[in-house]
């Protein structure tokens, strides 16, 4: 049984993870350096200590300091663990195949997500098949409210999910963005007919058909969706033929994730 400063040394360990977290998580959060003192004062954490934490994390390669302006960035040791990450993700690893074919059915681009608290982080990317210029997604962050595939998955996850988002006002995006109630009430069609849509809520110009994926254990994993313009994809309903896409790789991936049935409920 650990002594009361074995117990203390424990303690100040995770406290130095978390704190080590948050400023990762602040250097993030937006597209400027930070220095020592701003961090400090955003996390409410003293100076040395952030300082210190900037150091160590600087040594793993997880930080870079900027020569002329000496305030901190994210290093290129996070992208070697986020490639890592990919490599080792089972359900972008099932979805290769299923989404390059999904571009191909429908002429469209192609995400896989995942739910990460408020936001979706895309694990896989495919480009719309035409010689247009286009940026890679891998690794953006959609709004989970506003995303076809945000509510595929908040549809089929626990209700403390749910619940935890709407704690806090909706971001409002665009003119199209939903109310708290008109998200519940669209989570409750999602369910019935196993599929999402969004319409203009995040970017104007531009929405969304997706459908969950599930694993052997019934859970929504993370979601598959098509992308393109508006005047295209959902000229009024779906463009014809995209929900069968969408629904039916969706469907084959889960399948390999071992799912029993499609969707959970």
């Amino acid at each position: 049984m650990p002594n009361a400063s074995e117990t203390s040394r424990r303690r100040g360990t995770i406290q130095s993870v978390d704190r080590a977290a948050r400023i990762l998580k602040a250097l993030g959060s937006g597209p400027r350096r930070l220095g020592v003192s701003q961090l400090a004062d955003q996390l409410g954490l003293s100076r040395p200590t952030v300082h210190g934490l900037l150091q160590t994390l600087a040594a793993h390669g997880f930080v870079e300091q900027d020569r002329d302006s000496d305030k901190y960035q994210l290093g290129a040791g996070l992208l070697h663990l986020g490639n890592s990450y990919l490599d080792l993700n089972e359900l972008r690893a099932r979805s290769l195949v299923h989404a390059e074919r999904l571009a191909t059915r429908t002429s469209a681009a192609v995400r896989v997500g995942v739910l990460h608290g408020a936001s979706v982080t895309v694990v896989h990317h495919v480009f719309r098949p035409d010689s247009a210029f286009q940026v890679l997604e891998v690794g953006a962050q959609l709004p989970a409210h506003a995303s076809a595939l945000g509510k595929a998955m908040l549809a089929f996850a626990p209700d403390p999910v749910v619940s935890e988002l709407l704690a806090e006002p909706l971001p409002k995006l665009t003119n199209r963005t939903l109310t708290a109630k008109a998200l519940l009430g669209e989570l409750e069609a999602v369910r019935e007919q196993g599929f999402a849509r969004e319409r203009d809520e995040a970017v104007l110009g531009e929405s969304s058909v997706a459908a969950p994926i599930t694993d052997h254990a019934g859970h929504a994993v993370g979601a598959i969706a098509v992308v393109g313009e508006t005047a295209e994809l959902l000229p009024r309903g779906a463009a014809k033929g995209v929900v069968a896409a969408v629904t039916e790789a969706a469907r084959a991936i889960s399948r390999e994730l071992g799912a029993g049935r499609w969707p959970a409920a």
